[in-house]
């Protein structure tokens, strides 16, 4: 038994604050013992001082651990102390993958709040086996980016009762005012659109087979189009959630002989200016990332080149107050499964179920609720688990736990409505 259920590191960090203050909502109610780590004690102490005022609850036993992402020995000690390590330092592509080596050595599970394919993708193939063999598991992607895509698409095939052949994911963020992020997420985005190039030989490594054919193939829609199910003008979403999703689908293709559902992701827009805005926006920032110097220009001024969305100083509370998000997964299918995955349907798809998840702010108060709860399934359900460790994206993690129910519990909505569309 180690000293701590759950140690938060990089709790004094933007996203990692927030995470500390729904741990300590929540820390009483599930009787665990946690700590916070990071480089700066007097930080870590001023923090437990601010939470427990903001919360009311009280902290004077909440553990203080000395880690810096640059020394592997504190990482190790780190790791050894307690049973799960929630990551909240980011990029991952700079920082992650120290943390990840020093609890797969040391048998300590690991969630992460990645939203980086290339991080998330490399720490599958580099570390899967040794977390296997070490009978720990390393989660990644579990905060906004991507438990509502890729645990929405379980709850929909689970309440579709057939197949479903393909999904398409609309994300709207309402706001009063303008919803903005912080540069850490500005930063990360800016270098995994840099490297996007070294997706495609990093997947034919982790995944040497291809998965079957599938018909009727899911059709792109135009870059920018209107969508009626959402009543919106759409562009598509360059962030990690199909990615992720397309892994948990790999993992129940090759571990359940589940025939993969096709996906594709969509941001809903304000206003057709508003989605030309963004798109220009898109092909700035695209063009900028591809070249050092732009990649410069961007990292030294967020604000001006993301128009006022990030900033160093990211969201206010009143703002974050304001903001929340609806997530719309469209699936369509057919009533009767085949028996083999590859197998072909002579016919269109005949069936369609809607999810939506919903909850508030998505960055720093929907996250940390998504990113606790994942930690407290790994850590009380190891018996609905896959396999006996491994590195997973969360939907093939977390399938077959009670994650959805504590969400609703914490207040993310999960909603289905079915219709036949042929």
């Amino acid at each position: 038994m180690r000293e701590y259920g759950l140690v938060i590191f990089g709790a004094t960090g933007f996203t990692g604050q927030y995470v500390v203050e729904e741990v300590a909502r929540i820390a009483k109610e599930e009787n665990i013992n946690w700590a916070i780590a990071g480089r700066n004690a007097e930080k870590l102490s001023t923090l437990l001082q601010n939470v427990g005022k903001t919360t009311g609850s009280s902290l004077k036993d909440v553990g203080i651990i000395m880690a810096d992402v640059c020394d592997s020995n504190s990482l190790c000690e780190m790791a050894k102390k307690g049973e799960i390590v929630l990551n909240c330092v980011g990029p991952y592509r700079f920082y992650g993958e120290a943390v990840v080596k020093a609890c797969v050595e040391n048998g300590t599970n690991h969630i992460d709040i990645s939203g980086e394919p290339q991080f998330l993708e490399r720490m599958q193939l580099e570390y899967n086996t040794a977390a296997y063999e070490n009978k720990c598991y390393i989660v990644g992607a579990c905060g906004f980016d991507s438990i509502p895509a890729d645990m929405g698409t379980c709850l929909l095939e689970e309440k579709f009762g057939g197949q479903v052949n393909s999904i398409e994911t609309f994300l709207n963020i309402k706001s009063k005012k303008r919803a903005h992020g912080h540069y850490a997420t500005w930063q990360s985005a800016i270098y995994g659109f840099a490297y996007a190039n070294e997706l495609k030989p990093l997947r034919k490594k982790l995944f040497p087979e291809r998965l079957p054919e599938l018909k009727p193939k899911l059709k792109s829609r135009a870059i920018l189009h209107h969508n009626s199910l959402v009543r919106s003008w759409c562009l598509p979403f360059p962030g990690s959630d199909r990615s992720v999703v397309m892994r948990s689908q790999r993992y129940f293709y090759a571990k359940e002989s589940k025939r993969p559902v096709q996906m594709a992701a969509y941001i809903q827009c304000s206003s057709l200016i508003g989605a030309i805005l963004m798109a220009l926006m898109g092909a700035t920032f695209g063009l900028l990332a591809s070249f050092k110097f732009g990649r410069s220009l961007l990292e030294k001024y967020p604000k001006v080149f993301s128009f006022g969305t990030f900033t160093h100083d990211g969201p206010t509370k009143e703002e974050m107050a304001e903001t929340s998000f609806v997530l719309t997964l469209a699936g369509k299918g057919w009533d009767e499964k085949l028996a083999e995955p590859s197998d072909t349907y002579n016919k269109e798809p005949e069936k369609e179920l809607v999810v939506r998840v919903s909850g508030p702010e998505p960055g720093y108060v929907a996250t940390p609720i998504f990113m606790v709860q994942a930690a407290l399934v790994l850590l009380l359900e190891t018996d609905k688990l896959p396999a006996k460790g491994g590195v997973f994206p969360p939907g093939a993690a977390f399938a077959k736990t009670s994650l959805i129910e504590r969400l609703i519990k914490r207040g993310i909505t999960f909603e289905t409505g079915l219709k036949t569309t042929r």
